[in-house]
């Protein structure tokens, strides 16, 4: 089945940087679109980043702009998030999906 793991949340300092992974397994990941979402407390979930199935093209949410990079290694059916310049805003549970399917989670707080 399905398998989505993430890891590399934490607890940070503004202007700190933490990495996010997200292993995949149970479906061709090179094959899929990938994103990672989000879900603030007392919040829905938000879209923040998208990478194309070969890495070529990436999206990214305007206030992450800039600051987050996505990446994936489809040799390691891996994905990634690279978050610069963390911000009180950005904590938030952050899961990987493929569109059908999303992990657990990795939970990400910034604070002083």
């Amino acid at each position: 089945q399905v398998q989505l793991v993430e890891s590399g949340g934490g607890l940070v300092q503004p202007g700190g940087s933490l990495r996010l992974s997200c292993v995949a397994s149970g479906f061709t990941f090179r094959h899929y679109n990938m994103l990672w979402v989000r879900q603030a407390p007392g919040q829905g979930l938000e879209w923040v980043s998208s990478i194309s199935s070969d890495g070529s093209n990436t999206y990214y949410k305007d206030s992450v702009k800039g600051r987050f990079t996505i990446s994936r290694d489809n040799a390691k059916n891996t994905l990634y998030l690279q978050m610069n310049d963390l911000k009180f805003e950005d904590t938030a549970v952050y899961y990987c999906s493929n569109d059908a399917h999303r992990g657990q989670g990795t939970q990400v707080t910034v604070s002083s």
